[in-house]
């Protein structure tokens, strides 16, 4: 798997992103600065890590969307290449238009930095394979704007074409709105484009890949692209 971490000023969980990349697919990903205008070249997947590109000035992701690098991004998802924002890359995401809905402030107005738990929705796609439709896996959040918002009618199309992959969840896979952290509609924690080649999602599988922080939860999810990429060779 031939990956690419992309770096913007402000991002800081670049390094965890590409030790997991790293660490499971046995082959380092290529970092790219913000201002370069094109991939390497044959690049696979594409991240977009979670930080606070540019301080958050604005909206959460809205100066980074318009970088140089992202027309690229843009382009590789029109061929079909594979996308994956985390965190402030699902906020970049939105404000790139690659997937539909915006990250507003969570419902408590305060950052929220713990682990959840997610209810694995479909295993049927390039991001979920590693996992079974209707797990429930723990995994890291830190936000303080991961409340998924949008009208009526986005929603409705996206629980209707199955685009709600993770959903926030009680231990037991029940929705509940104790267990809804930030306030997401629905509960949703990530969505994939119609397409289903790019997923934004809040929380951060990278931080949930070895025994020595006590889960591996997040392995599925990488461990996942690199056998879709492998097959689809």
């Amino acid at each position: 798997m031939k990956a690419a971490v992309l770096v913007f000023p402000g991002i800081n969980r670049e390094r965890d992103m590409a030790r997991a990349l790293t660490l499971i697919s046995g082959r380092q990903p290529a970092m790219i600065w913000h201002a370069q205008r094109e991939l390497p070249s044959g690049t696979d997947l594409v991240v977009i890590p979670g930080g606070f590109s540019y301080g958050d000035y604005l909206r959460c992701g809205a100066i980074a969307a318009r970088s140089p690098i992202m027309d690229a991004v843009r382009r590789h998802a029109a061929a079909g290449g594979l996308v994956l924002g985390v965190c402030n890359g699902f906020q970049i995401l939105c404000e790139a238009g690659l997937l539909p809905g915006v990250l507003m402030r969570n419902g408590n107005l305060k950052f929220i930095c713990r682990d959840v738990f997610l209810r694995v929705e479909r295993s049927d796609t390039p991001f979920t394979r590693g996992y079974n439709a209707g797990q429930v896996i723990r995994i890291p959040i830190a936000h303080g704007e991961g409340n998924y918002v949008a009208d009526a009618a986005t929603i409705a199309r996206l629980e209707e074409e199955g685009r709600v992959i993770f959903r926030y969840v009680s231990p037991e896979g029940e929705t509940d709105p104790v267990w809804n952290h930030n306030g997401a509609v629905n509960a949703i924690a990530g969505i994939i484009n119609e397409r289903g080649n790019v997923l934004g999602m809040m929380p951060h599988p990278e931080n949930h890949v070895e025994d020595a922080l006590g889960c591996t939860d997040g392995r599925g999810l990488f461990a996942g692209l690199v056998d879709y990429l492998a097959k689809a060779a």
